[in-house]
């Protein structure tokens, strides 16, 4: 039947754009690996690569935006497939966002490389943190390939953990900088690679909190954990 051939094109469809969305995610968790690598052994090749592969990130937001596009031209989905459409077109978005942040990091790898320092920053902090953010993306993107809410209250609780991460690096560094006037522009980096790994987080919680909506239909940006909690426990 006609009718009949015509769901399974539209089921295809749909299946295709959240396939790309987790092809987008896999590449941006790497890039965020990649970055850190050539951050800690100030490697240039590495830093270099994750600054090209951006391209890829961004080429990949701009290809499944424009899938999104012509379902909704050609479709007109309904209720929980427009549902889906919005919240993947949000978390391309932070994909990105987390691709725009990794690029970053690269760039201070290849900053510090290109100055030829005797001494570089340890970055051990900063270890820690891309650890947490790293489980938070895997753990946001399993729960979107999934549609599964049940582990997304653990991506809100490791996010409160960065952000007081960040905050107690940010403390010792200022500490740092007011004692010897000379580890200021060392310190000011290892502050601006830790600003981007919290953003980082904050990206993988929203990828989270649009699972949230896509599945329980309730927003739950800019609520408490007892809320997400509250939420994703009802039946």
């Amino acid at each position: 039947m006609q009718f009949e051939h015509t769901y399974k094109q539209y089921d295809a469809e749909l299946e295709s754009v959240r396939a790309k969305v987790l092809e987008m995610g896999g590449l941006v968790e790497q890039q965020i690996v990649n970055a850190l690598e050539a951050l800690v052994t100030t490697n240039p090749t590495m830093a270099e690569s994750v600054i090209k592969n951006d391209v890829r990130v961004n080429a990949l937001e701009v290809q499944i935006d424009e899938d999104c596009n012509h379902i909704i031209a050609r479709r007109q989905p309904a209720a929980g497939d427009l549902r889906m459409i919005m919240m993947v077109v949000k978390t391309i978005t932070d994909l990105e966002r987390i691709g725009d942040e990794a690029t970053k990091i690269a760039r201070v790898a290849q900053k510090i490389y290109e100055s030829d320092r005797m001494f570089v920053p340890r970055f051990t902090e900063i270890k820690s943190m891309i650890s947490q953010v790293c489980e938070m993306l895997r753990t946001s993107l399993d729960a979107f390939a999934r549609l599964d809410v049940t582990n997304t209250t653990d991506v809100a609780r490791k996010d409160e953990l960065v952000d007081e991460q960040f905050r107690a690096a940010m403390r010792q560094l200022i500490t740092f900088m007011l004692e010897d006037p000379r580890t200021i522009s060392m310190s000011l980096e290892v502050l601006f690679v830790a600003k981007a790994v919290e953003r980082i987080g904050d990206h993988a919680k929203n990828i989270a909190e649009y699972v949230i909506y896509m599945v329980k239909g309730k927003d739950v940006r800019h609520t408490s954990l007892e809320v997400m909690e509250r939420e994703t426990q009802k039946s």
